[in-house]
Order: structure tokens, then C-alpha cells, then sequence
């Protein structure tokens, strides 16, 4: 991807780390999509600024996302590069006698089969475009997980998976697949996180992404220095220590 000069769909772009990307790369000379189910932040973030431009989104429903590959198609041919941003996090106790799966099956299908149903749904634009990316939005915890969030690192340890995959089968298409690996980051992604100070400051992980993609336009990952702890944490031969040091008192299984 190079960094200027393209279309961009940012889902999950009305706050958070969505919307610092959609900010930076517009400033950069991109025009910027930002999707999202809330329309208020979406309009103001766009209120007044040209090249950028919002549509609704909620990529848990099928029906939506449909809708808006079609709008995507009329409104914005020029498409070239999808940000798969959107996503939730909640704790879960799955060792509570009321465990309910309601959680568990909404992060799934925003996390998981949100990314997968909207590639699919967007493929025939992106493979129209002479060069074309798909960004898709893993996280450290993908490889060493936070056991009171445990539906959520299984899918983004899914995405990190699929996007290996998905790189592969379309390398033939010309499309660049980049994974983009974020720590933990100071925004409302959970509660009491955006306040933590072991949390990366949100403007200092944007200028770090922007210059990896620069330096590295293809990918294809884009790891800040930050994410290291976690995301080599077995290939260094200290993932028992780093799980232990992660999770407190919780032991690992087996």
C-alpha cells in the first residue's frame, strides 16, 4: 500500500485507533471512508473536510455490508484498499453458572466474520483496481492471550491466521494483504483502558504504524516495537514467562 494516492475504507473509524488512521492517512493525501453502525462520530469526523467521507456499516449483519459494497461500488469505484478496523472486546468468565454466549457469538461475528464477509462482498472492486491492499486488524494478543478476554483473542488469532491465508490465494490478483499488529493502546476498546499507562499512547502508535507502512508498503506485517513482547514471545523461548507476567495468577493450561 503505498501511503498517498489512494481510496481507503475504514471500518470502526469513528474513534479509536480507526479513526487516528483515517486523520493520518488523509492528511497524507488518501481519500478516507470511514464505516461504522454509529453515524454521529462518523458525520463530524467528516463534517467540512474534503476527501473524507463516512458511510453506515455494521459488519455483524450480512444485510448491511451488502448495502454498502453496493454504495462502495456506485459512489466510490476508486476503492483500493480496505482497513478491516472494526472490532469488539469484552471480558468474559466462563467459569460463571450464568455463562452466557451472547458475548462471546457478537465478537465472533464482528471480529471474525465481519473481515471474512466483507472481502468477500468487496473483491470484485478491489480486483478491478490496478493496485489494490487489504489491511486486516490482528492484535499482540493474537499470539499469547489475555485469559479474561479469551473470545477475542481467539479471533484475532483467527484473523492472524486468515490474513496468511488470504495473502497467498491473492498474491496471483495483485492485491497486497498487511497485517496490522497492535499492542495494547490507550483508546475505549475496554473500559479503564484508554487510561492505563501501560497502554501505548494512541498518537505515538499512529506515527509508528505510518512510518512502517512507508518503509515497508507491502507488509507484510507492521509491527510496532511495542508489540514485540507479545507477538514473539514463543519464537524467544520465554511464553510461559511472558504468559505468567501478562495474566498474573492465572496458570497456563496443560
Amino acid at each position: 500500500m503505498q501511503i498517498d494516492g489512494n481510496t481507503i475504507l475504514i471500518t470502526g473509524g469513528g474513534s479509536g485507533i480507526g479513526r487516528a488512521l483515517a486523520e493520518a492517512l488523509h492528511t497524507r493525501g488518501n481519500r478516507i471512508i470511514v464505516a461504522g453502525r454509529r453515524t454521529e462520530p462518523l458525520a463530524a469526523l467528516c463534517d467540512g473536510r474534503d476527501g473524507l467521507d463516512w458511510i453506515e456499516l455494521d459488519v455483524a449483519d450480512p444485510e448491511s455490508i451488502a448495502a454498502a459494497a453496493a454504495t462502495l461500488a456506485r459512489d466510490h469505484p476508486a476503492m483500493n484498499v480496505v482497513v478491516h478496523n472494526a472490532g469488539i472486546m469484552q471480558a468474559e468468565d466462563m467459569t460463571a453458572d450464568s455463562y452466557d454466549l451472547t458475548s462471546a457469538e457478537a465478537t465472533i461475528a464482528t471480529n471474525l466474520l465481519g473481515p471474512i464477509r466483507l472481502t468477500a462482498a468487496l473483491l470484485p472492486q478491489l480486483k478491478a483496481q490496478d493496485h489494490a491492499t487489504i489491511m486486516t486488524v490482528s492484535s499482540g494478543l493474537a499470539s499469547l492471550p489475555l485469559v479474561y478476554t479469551p473470545t477475542y483473542c481467539a479471533t484475532k488469532a483467527a484473523i492472524h491466521s486468515w490474513s496468511q491465508s488470504l495473502r497467498t490465494q491473492l498474491e496471483p490478483c495483485g492485491i497486497d494483504v498487511i497485517e496490522l499488529v497492535p499492542p495494547q493502546v490507550a483508546t475505549d476498546l475496554m473500559p479503564g483502558q484508554a487510561e492505563d499507562p501501560n497502554a501505548m499512547p494512541l498518537d505515538a502508535f499512529i506515527d509508528e504504524v505510518m512510518a512502517l507502512i512507508e518503509a515497508n508498503p507491502t507488509g507484510p506485517e507492521i509491527l510496532v516495537e511495542k508489540v514485540k513482547l507479545l507477538r514473539n514471545a514463543e519464537a524467544e523461548g520465554r511464553y510461559d514467562k511472558t504468559f505468567a507476567m501478562l495474566n498474573g495468577n492465572h496458570r497456563l493450561a496443560g
